[in-house]
């Protein structure tokens, strides 16, 4: 439905738009998209791209992902048989054969024909240690808001009068085998402004949901509430939290689970994440945090005990560094086995290890692992701490991959750096003769941007090159290097030059380099990325004729963004489920979650700042005639994180002003833009379909009246 918050129609010829079911809003949606189908989809490019991405996302050769649960693997896996997919499981002993016999858990594509439903798999919550009662999480069409329903594992099947919830932003844990506490909509009030939920409750088995009884509830104005229970024997806790915005959150500790509920403020820095490991405390910092004269910087991880957390004034608290960031190393994350702590750390964009080991006094022994370097590393441990005797208390999953290599699987042990590799990802593409370059462009006010450049084989620096380059720069997200498969069969295998930019906004380089591109700073993501494009066209990558773009979510906004500050740098843009009307983003869906990272356009001096690149206001203003590179929106008319309105109102602003860009819309998908393998390739088929018409050789397969190259 269309906003409540909406401004006269005067003030927003196209707010209509918004109504995101609307007859006259779809009719506009599947207008365009025959359109834009007619000039994408028939294009010679089109069918073998497609066909070749849906070969490589349905690959049977793919890693199966896992997660532990007791004695079993689990995973939920995708192809060409199973569109909608399968959770399965299997043993660790079955898993290190080359073709392991999975056991089918739960079979999504039948559920959905049995219940004629477009069914999209969310996850599951299941209850330790047997795991066998779980709460299945069902989207439909791939939203974000999930039907629950309780699920045995064993018999395979749903409980008849198990626990299920309607579809919402539910977020629910378990209390025990028959109890709940559930966070949803529970009706009017019950939800913030961003439209999660506000209210906590304790829900038992055989009661319904209106009998749940109320133990935690937030602000309207907050982002959401969540809860989180720690089943550790001797170490039981239960923590509710308010994110008061989306990097700072007040957290309550449970004490008294039984009686009459009594909840003790945590008594830490609001925008410092809080985890507990038994009797000890781990506290992330996002700003500086001063204790007994010491400043210990952002970015920096410390160890303290539960006992100091819970009962000492920050004062008396005595904190012990893990890890303390530098001007180029930065926290990318941290998992701890039964006894240690592995660190993640991002050396300038790639990916070490080092394995802690606690003392009870002065520093924790220190130690490198050594791994595979530059790359991108990723560490999942598989203690389960509800066990008593743990086989594999000390064991971890240690996933490696770069822009060349597909990934692989290993399994890992504490106390050495000897591994077994369990699976290996295919190569999907020849990389004989590309290669990977780091480089540094230098913004506007002087900060030296990283980059990455994957060059194909036999490319020069001759300006010629068809190039895209990839943004985000938000949120604190690092684009850290990654084996993209597609791109490098349907791109880089014909030429094409692939970029990602690193910017200010992301979490590259900590939370400072997150801290200097939001808000009031906003615009130096969008000067870092001007400033990469303008190194690549400085130094001959490419030029303008030939470079194109891309980004989605808040790299949707990136692309918007820049493309109106400089069309003479681009050729091609294409912006994926983007947020461009920044005068209405905090009114729709979960957008007042964002104004943490935006500002408040209602606040006249935030409004001063974000109307200096809000790109749906931006165009307005331009004169008539101004030129602006050809774009290609998409989004998905499911999305309920990111409204289809902002790319539906960008795309008839511009038609409004005589431009002609091409938009297309899937019905289904959510976030994600496709509910299944066959609606991504089409998708992903059409954006680069789109790219190599506007980048290749001057405009192949493009109208001749569509030709209005930037120059």
């Amino acid at each position: 439905m269309m906003s409540s918050h909406a401004a006269p129609a005067a003030a927003d010829p196209f707010l209509w738009l918004e109504n995101v079911q609307g007859d006259d809003a779809l009719a506009w949606v599947r207008a365009q998209n025959a359109t834009t189908r007619a000039q994408l989809e028939t294009d010679p490019r089109f069918v073998p791209m497609r066909d070749k991405l849906r070969e490589i996302l349905d690959s049977k050769a793919r890693i199966p992902a896992i997660a532990r649960r007791g004695d079993a693997l689990y995973n939920f896996w995708r192809d060409e048989a199973h569109p909608r997919g399968l959770w399965r499981r299997t043993t660790l002993a079955e898993y290190r054969k080359p073709e392991p016999a999975w056991e089918t858990v739960l079979d999504l594509d039948a559920l959905a024909s049995a219940e004629k439903e477009n069914w999209v798999w969310s996850g599951a919550t299941c209850l330790g240690p047997d795991y066998r009662r779980c709460l299945i999480s069902l989207s439909r069409g791939g939203a974000d808001a999930t039907v629950v329903r309780e699920f045995d594992s064993v018999t395979k099947q749903f409980i008849p009068g198990g626990f299920s919830l309607p579809e919402a932003k539910s977020r629910l844990d378990w209390a025990d085998e028959n109890t709940l506490y559930v966070a949803t909509d529970f009706g009017p009030g019950s939800l913030t402004d961003s439209g999660y939920p506000r209210v906590i409750k304790r829900w038992q088995r055989g009661t319904p949901l209106s009998a749940a009884t109320t133990v935690f509830e937030g602000e309207k104005t907050d982002v959401s509430v969540s809860v989180s229970v720690d089943r550790t024997p001797g170490f039981e806790r239960t923590v509710f939290s308010r994110a008061t915005d989306f990097y700072n959150a007040i957290e309550f500790l449970l004490v008294r689970p039984a009686g009459p509920d009594a909840l003790q403020r945590i008594d830490k820095p609001t925008d410092a994440s809080l985890s507990f490991w038994n009797e000890r405390a781990l506290l992330e910092l996002r700003t500086d945090l001063t204790v007994g004269g010491t400043i210990w910087p952002r970015g920096a991880l410390l160890a303290t005990t539960a006992d100091d957390i819970l009962r000492r004034p920050p004062a008396e608290r005595r904190y012990t560094p893990l890890f303390v960031p530098t001007p180029t190393r930065s926290l990318a994350g941290y998992a701890v086995t039964r006894d240690r702590l592995l660190l993640t750390i991002s050396d300038n964009v790639a990916s070490r290890l080092e394995e802690l080991t606690p003392t009870d006094q002065g520093p924790w022994q220190r130690r490198p692992i050594d791994a595979p370097f530059p790359g991108t590393l990723g560490v999942a441990t598989l203690h389960d701490p509800l066990l008593q005797r743990d086989p594999l208390a000390e064991d971890y999953l240690l996933t490696a991959v770069d822009f060349l290599s597909p990934e692989t699987l290993s399994l890992g042990r504490t106390g050495t750096d000897a591994r077994e590799v369990l699976k290996a990802s295919p190569r999907f593409f020849d990389a004989q003769g590309m290669r990977v370059e780091q480089r540094f462009a230098t913004s506007k006010d002087g900060t030296r941007v990283p980059y990455f450049i994957v060059w194909p084989p036999g490319a020069r620096e001759d300006g010629n090159n068809p190039t895209l380059l990839y943004g985000y720069g938000g949120f604190e997200i690092s684009l850290q290097p990654w084996y993209a498969a597609a791109s490098g069969n349907v791109w880089g295998a014909h030429g094409g030059v692939f970029v990602v930019a690193n910017i200010r906004g992301g979490g590259e380089f900590g939370p400072a380099w997150h801290q200097a591109a939001i808000k009031a700073h906003k615009q130096k993501s969008y000067d870092d990325f001007i400033a990469v494009a303008e190194d690549l066209v400085a130094r001959k990558v490419t030029r303008p004729r030939r470079l194109g773009i891309q980004g989605g979510s808040n790299g949707g906004l990136l692309m918007g963004a820049v493309m109106l500050q400089r069309p003479d740098l681009f050729n091609a843009v294409l912006c994926q489920v983007p947020l461009l009307d920044m005068k209405r983003f905090h009114l729709l869906l979960a957008g007042a979650s964002w104004m943490g990272e935006y500002g408040n356009p209602d606040e006249p001096a935030d409004w001063a700042v974000i109307s200096r690149y809000s790109p749906y206001q931006v165009l307005q203003q331009l004169p008539k005639g101004a030129p602006l590179p050809p774009v290609l929106f998409t989004t998905s008319t499911r999305d309920d994180r990111v409204h289809p309105g902002h790319a539906r109102k960008m795309a008839a602003q511009m038609m409004a002003q005589g431009y002609s860009p091409l938009y297309y819309e899937n019905i289904e998908g959510g976030h994600g833009g496709a509910a299944d393998n066959a609606q991504r390739a089409d998708m992903m088929a059409l954006g680069y379909v789109f790219l190599w018409q506007r980048l290749g050789d001057e405009g192949a397969g493009m109208p001749a009246a569509a030709r209005k190259d930037v120059k």
